[in-house]
């Protein structure tokens, strides 16, 4: 019988924790609710061990989302709508430096597992983050050597540096004529 890897080794895939990390009034965080399922624990257990260590989450470590920011969350599908016995208080939302602080009051293998995960996705986004920017500072620097030969290359490649924008999507399946929007 094969042995089971200890919880410190087991692969977290980086895609599951970057589509949890968000950015909200200009930090990158992650929602109590998804750190609570990457950690295997419920939610009311990871806050309660948060309220218990409160000194150790300062605001720019850790804030309660307002109503409006998480019905907006609802809104984006960023988070689920709640249920029956849905939560009674407003989601609380980790910073990086929140998120590795957990590890002291959560002590298991597997919060240190993900907190593992965590921390390399956060380095590896900001990494690719500040790439990014050199190469924009690179091109601008190019752009001001070269003459207008150049231009119209240089102009194609902005272009292709910024991010897509939200083009409306057409329905998926077969649309009636009644069905006409």
């Amino acid at each position: 019988m094969p042995k089971k890897k200890p919880a410190s080794q087991e692969v977290l895939p980086a895609e599951v924790i970057e589509r949890r990390i968000l950015l909200i009034r200009g930090h990158k965080v992650m929602i109590d609710r998804h750190l609570a399922e990457l950690y295997e624990v419920p939610t009311f257990r990871l806050n309660e061990a948060v309220k218990r260590n409160r000194r150790r989450f300062p605001e720019d470590f850790m804030f309660q989302l307002t109503k409006e920011e998480t019905d907006s969350l609802k809104s984006q599908n960023a988070m689920s709508k709640p249920g029956r016995g849905g939560r009674r208080t407003l989601p609380y939302v980790f910073t990086e430096q929140g998120v590795a602080m957990l590890s002291t009051v959560l002590n298991s293998e597997r919060a240190i597992a993900v907190n593992i995960a965590v921390m390399r996705t956060f380095v590896r986004l900001r990494q690719l983050l500040a790439g990014h920017k050199q190469l924009a500072e690179r091109l601008a620097a190019m752009e001001k050597r070269y003459d207008r030969r150049f231009k119209a290359v240089f102009d194609i490649l902005k272009q292709l540096m910024e991010p897509p924008a939200d083009e409306p999507k057409s329905p998926i399946g077969f649309v009636t004529h009644t069905d006409k929007h």
